[in-house]
């Protein structure tokens, strides 16, 4: 079968983001600083991609022996893309071990939370025992009776 015209602008516009848009876009290439630290940038990559066509059927005169299965049908269509790089982070790999630092501020918040959960679940954990241990005083207290 013979091949579509969309598909050719696909292919191409595909072809061309696929050369955009690899592993070195997101990790992008170290760098090694002369103290002896390597810095990795990390980007936040986004793309889009669109195509559409048309095809018109031209027919012949009512006198022509052309059936509409034969009619010449051109085609009309485009494409387009669209790449988004946003540098979000740095990896930081030194003698004391790696660190994340953060450009983007809502990132940051999110780290900042999520490294955080653990010791705010520890004293919601701890202020329920507390009220619990003071349950168990007050059932007690009860049961001896009043104090004469």
């Amino acid at each position: 079968m013979e091949e579509h015209p969309i598909q050719g602008l696909m292919i191409t516009a595909m072809e061309n983001i696929k050369e955009m848009v690899d592993v070195n876009t997101i990790i992008g290439d170290p760098v090694e600083t002369p103290s002896g630290s390597i810095i990795l940038p990390v980007s936040r990559v986004g793309f889009g991609f669109a195509a559409g066509g048309s095809e018109f059927v031209i027919r012949g005169d009512a006198n022509s022996d052309e059936s509409e299965s034969n009619a010449k049908m051109p085609f009309g269509g485009g494409s387009g893309g669209g790449v988004s790089i946003v540098p979000i982070a740095f990896l930081v790999v030194d003698k004391a071990g790696v660190q994340l630092v953060s450009l983007d501020n809502q990132t940051h918040l999110l780290e900042r939370i999520i490294d955080s959960t653990p010791q705010v679940m520890d004293k919601i954990q701890s202020l329920f025992k507390k009220d619990e241990k003071k349950d168990e005083i007050n059932d007690h207290s009860h049961e001896k009776g009043p104090m004469m």
